[in-house]
This record gives structure tokens, sequence and C-alpha cells, in this order.
């Protein structure tokens, strides 16, 4: 019973510092990322669908991003999508290719970037301590049924806290890279 609640600890926490990684593959750095792209939807055929569902996305070069649609029609479709969204970067269209240009960071913007990086790792580190809190409550409850040990308990939350303490430490691994990679010029 209680391996079963530190396996669905230790899954439910993996998930929320993959969520996080994932979260800031969205902030842009200097540097051209397909993930960049990925919250950007276009209109398809009625409806609303990732890029990635009707283009390639490569990297080019370290700076540029290269779209190619799968339909001719789409080109003017994803060059629109791509000015609306909130990236604040302009494409340029050659033919049926779409390149982005990823401009410099200023000194400020990065600055910004890095203050949304940390909200979502505390937001990381909130997800994780709230599986902490869930997994104490079913070892409490379990304490209550009779089904368990009071020494079972506390070593389950013993075990539970150094799962937590490990998830939160990836959590600030993540943040220090990403600050890092922001920070770079």
């Amino acid at each position: 019973m209680i391996e079963d609640i530190k396996q669905d600890a230790v899954t439910r926490m993996g998930k929320s510092v993959e969520a996080l990684v994932h979260e800031l593959a969205k902030i842009r750095t200097g540097r051209a990322h397909p993930a960049l792209l990925d919250h950007v939807k276009v209109s398809y055929y009625g409806s609303e669908v990732p890029i990635s569902q009707v283009a390639n996305v490569a990297v080019e070069d370290s700076r540029t991003l290269t779209i190619t649609p799968w339909e001719k029609n789409m080109v003017a479709v994803v060059e629109k999508a791509i000015i609306q969204s909130d990236l604040g970067i302009n494409p340029n269209t050659a033919g049926t290719v779409i390149r982005v240009p990823m401009p410099q960071l200023t000194e400020e913007r990065r600055r910004d970037l890095q203050r949304i990086a940390r909200h979502e790792a505390e937001q990381a580190r909130v997800a994780v301590r709230n599986i902490r809190r869930d997994a104490n409550h079913q070892l409490k409850e379990l304490l209550k049924e009779k089904l368990i040990s009071e020494d079972d308990d506390h070593r389950g939350q013993d075990i539970v806290q150094k799962l937590t303490d490990q998830y939160i430490k990836e959590v600030d691994q993540v943040l220090e890279r990403k600050e890092a990679d922001l920070m770079a010029i």
C-alpha cells in the first residue's frame, strides 16, 4: 500500500517536472527552437490545430526557424498565425517556405523572461508540494482505517518527503539551466 502511494507520487511529481520543462521550452531565448511555435494555432478546415500538424517546423540555423506547410494554401494562414501570436516575431515568406528569424533579446526582455521562468518553476514546486499533501493524506487514511501502523505512517511520510525534496531540487536545476540560457548573450 505504501509502495503504491510512493509510485503514484513519483509518477505525478515526474510529470510536474516534465510539464515545467515543456513550459520553459516556450519561453524564447535568442536561439531558434521548434517548440517555440507549439502553442501557436492555425485555422485548418474550420478547426484550430497546432502549426506542427499542418507544417514541418525545422531549425535552419541557430537564429532561424523554417516552416514548410504541407499544403500550398496554408502558407498565408500559418504566416498570419505567427504574426498574431504573442511571440513578437516577424516571418518572411519565400514561395512555400516561411522563415522566422529570431531577433536578439534586450536586457530588459531577458529579465522579464527570467521572471516568467521563475513563476513557472514556482508553479511546479507548488504542484510537487500538493502531490506530497495528497500522498500524506492517503497515508493518514490508511492509518485511520488501521491498515498500516503508526510506524509505517511515519516511514511513508519520510519517503514522501524525500521524494518531494528530490523533485523540488530537479525543478530548481531545470530553472537554473533556463536562467543561464536566458542570460547567455
